[in-house]
């Protein structure tokens, strides 16, 4: 019977190296593919337990770490990407912004010119042009109103005054006619009286 229980002792230990060595096996091919979370719920699946321990093998503790760290630094060179190209997008956004702020620049230049242009040097914006030359066009007809109404002024102040002067010429005309009539008369009446007293 010891001989039995031996026997059944070595072959019960023998199934149970076979199994851990399948599933150390299997183990190794399942850390080597997956998340690290599941690599980890396959650690937990597969370790031993030892009171409330959980007992793990050295091979796949090192082997996790390993994955660790790789991802780690798979995750690091990917930050580091990911920041060269968020710093070359900065870049670039700096550089379109540049051409932005300069095309904004030659648009509101061309929008000047083609508003303005040049009269006697000078760029003049086409409405203060426009206002200007209103401006000047409403001088003008000032200057010609009131032109006009001081010719009229003028012209009636001539008339007035050719209409006195003609009056006081005809007034002067008939005071030397009458002038002249008394010297005559006088004259006569001189003659008359040197005749008179000749005779």
């Amino acid at each position: 019977m010891m001989k039995i229980s031996y026997f059944l002792f070595a072959a019960l230990m023998g199934v149970n190296f076979s199994l851990q060595a399948q599933v150390e096996t299997s183990g190794t091919s399942s850390l080597d593919s997956g998340t690290i979370a599941e690599q980890f719920e396959y650690l937990k699946n597969t370790s031993s337990n030892y009171q409330e321990y959980k007992v793990v093998s050295r091979s796949q503790l090192d082997k996790i770490e390993s994955n660790i760290l790789d991802s780690i630094n798979s995750y690091q060179s990917s930050v580091q990407e990911l920041k060269q190209q968020l710093n070359q997008n900065k870049e670039q956004i700096n550089a379109l912004n540049e051409k932005l702020s300069a095309t904004a620049a030659d648009y509101d230049q061309a929008v000047a010119e083609r508003d303005s242009f040049t009269f006697l040097g000078m760029l003049l914006h086409k409405n203060y042009y426009n206002n200007l030359v209103w401006g000047i066009i409403i001088l003008l007809l000032l200057v010609l109103i009131i032109s006009f109404f001081r010719f009229k002024r003028g012209h009636r102040i001539t008339a007035e005054t050719q209409q006195t002067l003609e009056d006081l010429r005809e007034e002067f005309e008939q005071h030397r006619r009458n002038t002249l009539e008394r010297e005559r008369k006088l004259n006569r009446q001189l003659v008359d009286a040197l005749n008179n007293k000749d005779t």
